[in-house]
């Protein structure tokens, strides 16, 4: 009878531990269109491609410990708005919908998600094409958790090296720091190896951007390669805060201003590959955590709608028509906050500008902290008040976000559901 009765304590302790043992797993999907269709690279009318370099993609890293488990999901897109993104949330299996963190590299290169319209409203947006994406993406998370298996993790954040980005508007404000989170296999034949190295930097991938009138995924593209064929497994980019305007450091010569600059897919190749050294070089030298704890919270926020040009998207996209909201006077969003091992992560639902995200990062309880830029929603800039529509330089910026107070309220709130959570483990 003891025999049985410790038989039986046995096999519960270990389903217990294993209940409890990390777990990661990776898929992705190609969701290169297999026809020309209008690219975007902002607010305007789409720009007709006449061909393709490299292939977009959907990549899916979904983490497990216990109960929670969580889905972050990259879109090769300028932006992946929540409409689109809940359809996904409800093909998607085994994981809470407000866990499943859908985020997008803002390439400039790839198909309308969001049916801009001309001035008579008419779009050239591919809605098959859409609802394809759609499926992909939950099938990518749906793959991904078929293939959950125990794993350790490394985190790690550190300044990158220097021509990867600028600051067209003002060259030295931006964010160097590069954070970097790889899960590694345990068990079987691929223990020791990357199941998954995420990525994440502020930066514009509008290299190409629309003028080369080209369907690609821009610098990501050679950053997934690189990685993936320096270490294995699947590579995956989240872009952070990148907004007025950080972008891509294509300059021939950074001392000359409005100089001469290499907009090919050679420069889209030079800095992907620096990029992925960078990041490999960050993460090689960090701390294997054999069984990390991970945490996830999310709330839901709401921003007035001020700008004109943004409510007119809003009113006549036939996109944003599916989420069946008549008011425009506000929109509401999800915000996570996530805590991988030592690595701390707020979402960002749009171009947060770097003091924003220099203040957010300085207030989260890590000194790993990142964002993840674009995710969940992308409502364009996110200014300060006091930088809203303060100076010439940010006319722009100012009329393609949704009001003053966006980037006011994005602070308030990302800070209280840092104060709210744990801290990571040390």
């Amino acid at each position: 009878m003891k025999t049985t009765i410790s038989a039986i304590f046995l096999i519960l302790f270990c389903l217990n531990i294993n209940a409890q043992t990390f777990k990661a797993g990776a898929a992705m999907r190609d969701i290169t269109p297999d026809h020309l269709i209008p690219i975007s690279g902002g607010m305007g009318t789409p720009e007709i491609p006449t061909g393709f370099q490299g292939k977009l993609t959907v990549r899916a890293f979904v983490i497990e410990k216990g109960n929670t488990r969580v889905a972050i999901v990259s879109v090769d897109n300028i932006g992946w708005p929540a409409y689109l993104g809940d359809k996904s949330r409800k093909l998607i299996k085994g994981i809470a919908p407000e866990n499943i963190l859908i985020g997008a590299t803002h390439a400039h290169s790839c198909p309308d998600a969001y049916g801009f319209t001309d001035e008579n409203g008419n779009t050239g947006a591919d809605l098959k094409y859409l609802g394809w994406c759609v499926t992909q993406i939950a099938d990518a998370v749906n793959d991904a958790v078929s293939k959950l298996e125990p794993a350790s993790l490394k985190t790690a954040v550190d300044k990158a090296a220097e021509r990867i980005a600028y600051n067209y508007y003002a060259p030295q404000l931006y964010d160097r720091r590069m954070g970097v989170i790889q899960a590694i296999a345990t068990s079987g034949k691929n223990a020791g190896k990357p199941i998954a190295t995420l990525v994440n930097y502020a930066t514009h991938p509008e290299i190409l951007g629309t003028d080369r009138k080209l369907i690609s995924p821009d610098l990501c593209g050679p950053l997934y390669d690189r990685i993936e064929s320096k270490v294995g497994g699947m590579a995956i980019f989240m872009n952070s805060a990148q907004g007025g305007m950080v972008t891509a450091d294509t300059r021939i010569d950074p001392k000359v201003d409005g100089g001469k600059e290499n907009n090919n897919w050679e420069e889209c190749i030079r800095i992907g590959n620096l990029m992925a050294n960078e990041a490999l070089r960050i993460v090689g030298s960090a701390p294997v955590l054999e069984n990390p704890e991970i945490y996830c919270a999310s709330k839901t926020i709401t921003f007035p709608i001020e700008s004109e040009a943004m409510r007119f998207v809003l009113k006549h996209s036939p996109i944003a028509a599916q989420a069946k909201n008549t008011d425009f006077s506000s929109i509401t969003t999800r915000l996570n906050l996530l805590n991988i091992g030592k690595a701390q992560i707020v979402t960002v639902p749009g171009e947060a500008l770097p003091n924003i995200g220099f203040y957010v990062k300085r207030k989260m309880k890590s000194d790993q902290p990142m964002l993840f830029g674009l995710t969940n929603d992308a409502f364009g800039y996110m200014l300060t008040k006091e930088d809203f529509g303060g100076f010439e330089r940010y006319n722009y910026v100012s009329r393609t976000s949704l009001g003053e107070m966006t980037g006011s309220i994005y602070e308030d709130e990302a800070i209280k559901l840092v104060n709210e959570s744990p801290v990571p483990v040390k």
